[in-house]
């Protein structure tokens, strides 16, 4: 696909209008979670988006996310503090897929982790999230557009921390026989947390904030959903709780399937929009009936059916979400989950495009 069929110009306000759910929106409104480093790259150049932009600039990665978001049609430029980092034990894999990583993906070790003892926690380097960078949102603030804004990620990664920090097995048996340990993880993610999201609402620009924890796999959650209860969900309400305060939208990325504790989610941590829909257990036209006057809805066109539909099948799907979903606002058009780097290029580009020739 070498060009979208219209032009669409950034509009933020009118995309917190829809996230509010304050009626059906004049155009659809996109969001992702990320695009894969090689799906951006193949974009950049395949529509020479970096022309004018000087080699050697300081903030070229800054010029560059601008041009990339304004063309594909955001509203916005996802970002967020730099260096608040986890050192966890990971493994590699060949990567099959189109648009091959330098070195492979990665995978977690589930059976053990940098901490599955308290010695290994008084001893962790904890990052300090008082010294973590804010060079680039501090750019973002005096050079984004007018017509765009900051969706910086506030991480929130409270049920994946605890995995990666222990290994999925040492948390499983923890939960058992060292669940204070496991309490003690969780209020120093919060601790750090905490930090990461005051920083970032001191950005005026910033008009929402997105969190990702996945806490789910295709029919369940990963531990208990009263384990949740006791050790992540009150992370994100506290962190709800700050930018609500602050007046902005808590946007929460999780996969898997969250039937048992989607009550939670929307009644106690009062999410604002809820990311990752996968079709073998939620599709997003389901979820606008059953809670979609709740809360926005973000994404859902499934990321296995954009590996393999053709231009068509994409085309029709999409204009068929958008009928069920755009009524009263609360949805953004996007895959399922993430723009990754095994998707054709031109799937998702055909995804975007069937968005702006849509008229509802």
């Amino acid at each position: 696909m070498d060009q979208f069929s219209r032009p669409v110009a950034p509009d933020a306000e009118a995309l917190l209008a829809n996230l509010r759910r304050e009626g059906t929106p004049r155009r659809v409104h996109y969001m992702e979670l990320f695009l894969d480093g090689e799906v951006q790259q193949a974009i950049c150049e395949r529509f020479d988006l970096t022309a004018g932009i000087r080699p050697g600039d300081p903030h070229l990665a800054e010029k560059r996310q601008i041009a990339l978001q304004r063309f594909l049609g955001y509203d916005y430029v996802f970002t967020g503090l730099e260096g608040v980092d986890f050192p966890v034990w990971r493994s590699t894999i060949a990567d099959t897929g189109p648009l091959p990583r330098a070195g492979g993906r990665t995978y977690q070790d589930e059976h053990r982790g940098p901490i599955m003892s308290w010695q290994d926690f008084e001893k962790y380097p904890w990052p300090d999230p008082h010294a973590a960078t804010d060079r680039a949102m501090a750019w973002y603030e005096k050079n984004l557009p007018d017509d765009m804004c900051l969706i910086p990620t506030a991480r929130g990664h409270f049920a994946e921390h605890l995995t990666w920090l222990m290994g999925y097995e040492t948390l499983c048996f923890s939960l058992y026989d060292q669940r204070d340990l496991v309490q003690a993880i969780a209020d120093r993610l919060l601790a750090i947390y905490r930090v990461v999201m005051e920083r970032l609402l001191q950005f005026e620009r910033v008009r929402a904030v997105w969190a990702s924890d996945d806490m789910g796999f295709k029919t369940a959650t990963l531990i208990s959903p009263d384990d949740l209860r006791q050790f992540v969900l009150p992370g994100h309400k506290a962190l709800a709780e700050m930018a609500h305060a602050a007046a902005r939208p808590y946007l929460l990325h999780s996969c898997g399937n969250l039937h048992e504790i989607l009550p939670d989610l929307l009644d106690d941590v009062k999410i604002d929009a809820k990311h990752s829909f996968e079709d073998t257990f939620e599709l997003v036209t389901d979820a606008k009936a059953d809670y979609g006057g709740r809360c926005a809805l973000l994404g859902g066109i499934d990321v296995d059916f954009l590996c393999r539909a053709d231009e068509p099948a994409i085309r029709k799907r999409v204009r068929q979400t958008l009928d069920v979903c755009t009524p009263g606002g609360g949805y953004c058009l996007g895959s399922g989950n993430s723009v990754a780097n095994y998707i054709p290029v031109d799937s998702y580009l055909v995804m975007m495009d069937e968005g702006r020739r849509y008229a509802g």
